[in-house]
């Protein structure tokens, strides 16, 4: 059923960009790295130039963004973690490094950056499993033979910079995550990563579906700003 619907929302797709009308609705499953502030500006930029078009956002990650592309209940998804299916197409994929931060009076804020293991010797404040940062993060530490002990753990990014803030804890984001100033409370850092290379941010759609006109095109948007911002190729 969700197929089929996806298939006539296509051909509507098709017919309003013929007629000039651009209409149409995007749906994308995301990382909560882009929802700050990389998709808000994606989707105002977008809309200006095609008021008509919505939206329609969720946040997940991994194994979720993966199940919503197969049952056709988003058309696009933006992940921090390959989609290995046969039935996926990556558009695009750049590299995101991830970075700590903390209060702008910790003690590591006056490094420019940071070890993971310099990390250890203070509270983290961390995503929950269900986020790939958080699995990234967990990779660093079984390669450190390190177990995690979070202080805080929550799906709320909000949540955990407010409490890093008050704190001395440490918390991690991907680049695209953060603002491009902080609030004035809180610092990053990046962390170095020699035996681990900076993960990839992906745009995925499902292999076998041809996407709507609108949807196309703002995957197209989303791979240049990617690209220019974070693509070393492309500077």
């Amino acid at each position: 059923m969700r197929k089929h619907l996806a298939e006539t929302a296509t051909m509507k797709s098709r017919i309003a960009d013929l007629s000039g009308l651009r209409r149409g609705h995007i749906s994308v499953a995301c990382s909560q790295a882009v929802l700050p502030h990389f998709l808000p500006e994606q989707i105002e930029q977008y809309q200006t130039e095609f008021p008509q078009v919505t939206f329609s956002v969720t946040n997940k990650d991994g194994a979720e963004a993966a199940a919503a592309l197969l049952n056709y209940s988003v058309d696009l998804a933006i992940v921090f973690e390959s989609l290995k299916h046969s039935e996926f197409q990556t558009l695009f994929a750049v590299p995101q490094p991830i970075y700590a931060f903390m209060s702008d009076d910790h003690p590591l804020a006056r490094k420019p950056t940071l070890k993971f293991s310099d990390c250890l010797d203070y509270p983290l404040a961390l995503p929950s499993n269900r986020y790939a940062v958080r699995k990234a993060i967990q990779i660093m530490a079984d390669r450190g033979n390190t177990s995690l002990s979070p202080a805080i753990e929550a799906d709320s990014y909000v949540l955990l910079q407010a409490y890093v803030s008050k704190t001395n804890a440490i918390g991690f984001e991907l680049q695209i995550g953060l603002p491009s100033e902080f609030d004035a409370a809180l610092v990053a850092r990046p962390l170095e990563q020699p035996r681990l290379a900076p993960g990839l941010l992906y745009i995925v759609q499902r292999k076998d579906r041809t996407l709507p006109v609108a949807a196309a095109r703002f995957a197209q948007q989303m791979t240049e700003a990617l690209a220019s911002r974070y693509d070393p190729d492309q500077r």
